[in-house]
């Protein structure tokens, strides 16, 4: 019985092999084989992994028709159809490098331009980067970009900035296709709202670039790219869901509006309505937020083939954070205290290029911000309305990419402090021309100048100087260098001048800061005979300001002093980044940023606030492609900052600890057209409130009711009080978040 059972179970087997068929070849590069790469079947669970010497070979196949797909971090994927009607079918790939460092980046010289070609350095983030670590806002997007730290500002509303190389939000611009929309009232509450879903990518520059956007891009800028119409999903849809009861949701499409019209329309939608105090302060961890977001873009086909898109979005937000009694019937007053901020945006944006001979473009942009809040029972009701154009000639000649521009910004802007009589409105026409020479096929040079007319300050030149040196192909070293000049409104880019009970001093006439910004990078490409890549992408800078308008919480500490610093202030680094692609599929980046940002006044050196000293940021993915299953981890990693104390009785820590979020994604893509995803957020559960017997001082008297103060205002030592603190919220360095699982759907029809 048993050599029955034996010989049909042989039978069984040989029948089936007569009945599959399989697939074999080799995979090169550059007329070299390629191993480890993927090889697999689309929609089925039959593939493999080239040999080392790039061969490979698929058994086990029903005869029929399949799309073969070969994959490998750093290539294109290549995909050919095939019928299988013979045992063995022989096929050959070669497989093209992704051009990821030959990107075309734009906010370097205002003109399209190779990434290894551009004297001036831009990092370039896809929205593949970002969906590593999914997030409903921009802000929190950069939060794995080294060099790059969302700064939470208060611990209430959760309001907070973007600082490049340890300066201050302010001054980093912010550009949305190109346009400088996000600035002043904005620059606090304008990263929320703009759809992931429509980014095309993001490009930051390190360092100086107030020879083409003006006075607000002194220590960097961050541009946001969206989608072209024509280039953008049929249909998308994207939403996830957080332990915590974040939902976030983005949805658009496209469409043909006629013969010569693509309009792609877009939307977000943010909720957050659930109360958590897992610190036990009686004041809710994260901010409870009601946000949509509605973007639309036009494109226009003309028949000269010139450019012509226009592009518009609202958004309104309602915010709240505050006692965890706090409803909207005590907005406003002083019984329950909260922060609540109603904030109502819109934006117009376009680009025309001229129709005649020369390169010469129009772009405009024009933005209207409403904000109606209350910290506390103090209101701060604000308007601010900028208007953006300007022309663009691009004069190519022999050795010479010549860019000449005009432009004119219109800023109104009122509220009701006393800091603020009158409404503030001023026009700033500008004139700035670039040259960008060709030395030789290795060397270039740009310069860079730039004219404003500030009716307050007069006249503002700012220069600018890049040089390019690509001594081979795999090598590039890179300088910028320029001055910057910035006026302050404190109101709209000083939270702190509004919340808690400090009292705010202004002791002088504020003047224009003014600063000097030297930028240094190296970038290496490296191939490995064993088909893997590294990028190393190191650089160093200095900035030197002097009228440095630094918020004084040591001197008294129940204000905040605001004057000039008579002295100056240093920003000035190192940071590293190193990309690499394994064999295995493996994809990993890391980064690294080492500063020291200080302040000198009468020969005392001090470091600058919430100003960490170093950084690190890395990530892990890896795709499984017989299971479909991708997986990726992130994370960043925070050095000391000094902490604003309320005296030397505060009894919490004056520098914070070395702090890191970690995440865990997993993708699962087999289905058309859908990604299924999920994972879990901050897995050490680390919160700043660990170490610290509180982080909002005095969160039990928010209104100051029971302080005891003395002639000079200063906080009294009493049995209710027996640090001598006031309440203040703005000792806050990162999320109050803690642990939580993520779960999305992804929908995408191209």
């Amino acid at each position: 019985m048993r050599l029955i059972f034996t010989l049909l179970f042989c039978f069984a087997l040989t029948a089936q092999a007569q009945n599959t068929y399989s697939i074999s070849g080799v995979i090169t590069t550059k007329n070299e084989t390629l191993p480890f790469a993927n090889v697999y079947l689309k929609n089925t669970k039959i593939g493999t992994t080239t040999k080392e010497d790039g061969t490979f070979q698929i058994n086990g196949i029903t005869p029929g028709t399949y799309t073969i797909v070969i994959s490998f971090t750093g290539f294109k994927t290549k995909k050919q159809d095939v019928t299988i009607t013979n045992k063995n079918l022989i096929l050959s790939f070669d497989l093209i490098e992704s051009q990821a460092l030959s990107e075309v980046v734009i906010t370097g010289t205002l003109k399209p331009v190779s990434r290894l070609e551009s004297p001036v350095p831009v990092e370039v983030y896809t929205p593949a980067f970002f969906k590593k670590n999914p997030t409903p806002n921009i802000f929190e997007a950069l939060q794995n970009v080294n060099g790059v730290r969302p700064q939470l500002n208060c611990s209430v509303c959760n309001t907070g900035d973007i600082h490049i190389n340890g300066l201050e939000g302010p001054y980093t611009l912010v550009l949305i296709d190109g346009m400088p929309i996000v600035s002043g009232l904005s620059t606090v509450y304008g990263l929320s709202g703009i759809p992931n879903s429509l980014i095309e990518q993001i490009e930051i520059v390190k360092g100086p670039a107030s020879s083409l956007y003006g006075s607000e891009a002194v220590g960097g800028l961050i541009n946001i790219i969206t989608k072209l119409p024509e280039n953008a999903p049929i249909f998308f849809a994207d939403s996830f869901v957080s332990g915590w009861g974040e939902v976030n949701t983005d949805i658009g499409f496209k469409t043909k509006v006629g013969k010569k019209a693509t309009l792609l329309l877009g939307a977000n939608y943010f909720k957050y309505d659930n109360i958590i105090d897992n610190n036990n302060d009686n004041f809710t961890d994260l901010t409870l937020q009601d946000r949509i977001s509605i973007f639309q873009k036009w494109s226009f086909k003309r028949d000269s083939k010139k450019k012509f898109s226009i592009a518009a979005r609202f958004f309104y937000e309602d915010r709240w954070g505050g006692e965890l009694q706090w409803n909207k019937s005590f907005r406003g007053g002083d019984e329950i205290y909260g922060e609540s901020i109603y904030t109502t945006r819109y934006e117009l944006l376009g680009e025309y290029q001229l129709p005649v001979k020369e390169n010469i473009n129009f772009q405009f942009s024009y933005s209207d911000h409403d904000q109606n809040s209350v910290y506390g029972n103090i209101p701060y009701l604000a308007q601010q309305r900028i208007g953006f154009g300007q022309f663009i000639w691009d004069k190519p000649l022999k050795n010479h990419d010549l860019l000449f521009g005009a432009a004119g910004r219109y800023n109104y802007y009122n509220d009701n402090t006393t800091a603020t009589l009158e409404a503030d409105k001023i026009f700033i026409p500008s004139v700035f021309v670039q040259d960008e020479i060709t030395i030789t096929q290795k060397q270039k040079l740009l310069l860079g100048l730039r004219y404003d007319f500030d009716e307050r300050h007069g006249s503002i030149i700012t220069p600018r100087l890049a040089y390019r040196f690509k001594p081979t192909d795999d090598d590039i070293f890179r300088i910028n260098a320029g001055t910057g000049f910035r006026v302050v409104n404190l109101f709209t880019e000083e939270h702190a001048a509004l919340t808690g009970a400090r009292d705010v001093v202004i002791e002088e006439e504020l003047k224009p800061e003014k600063s000097f910004n030297v930028n240094l990078n190296y970038l290496k490409k490296i191939y490995t005979t064993s088909a893997m890549q590294f990028t190393i992408d190191a650089s160093a800078w200095y900035t030197y300001f002097s009228n440095a308008i630094i918020p004084d919480y040591d001197t008294n500490p129940n204000q905040i002093i605001y004057d000039n610093l008579d002295g100056f202030s240093t920003s000035k680094g190192l940071s590293l980044n190193l990309d690499a692609v394994f064999s295995n599929g493996i994809k990993g980046s890391i980064g690294a940023t080492v500063q020291d940002v200080n302040q000198t006044e009468n020969d005392i050196k001090t470091r600058q606030i919430l100003t960490e000293q170093f950084t690190g940021t890395w990530s892990l993915s890896y795709k499984n492609h017989k299971t479909n299953l991708n997986f990726d981890y992130t994370g960043n990693l925070y050095g000391p900052m000094r902490l604003p104390l309320l005296g030397p009785l505060d009894p919490r820590q004056e520098f914070s600890p070395t702090w890191s979020i970690q995440n865990i994604q997993v993708t699962f893509d087999g289905l058309d057209n859908f990604e299924i995803y999920g994972g879990v957020k901050n897995l050490l559960n680390w919160t700043p409130n660990r170490g610290n017997p509180f982080i909002i001082a005095r969160a039990n008297d928010p209104f100051d009711e029971n302080v005891l103060f003395d002639t000079q205002g200063n906080a009294q030592v009493t049995a209710d009080n027996p640090y001598a603190l006031t309440f203040d919220p703005s000792y806050v360095f990162g999320p109050n978040q803690g642990r939580r699982i993520f779960f999305g759907l992804r929908y995408t029809l191209m």
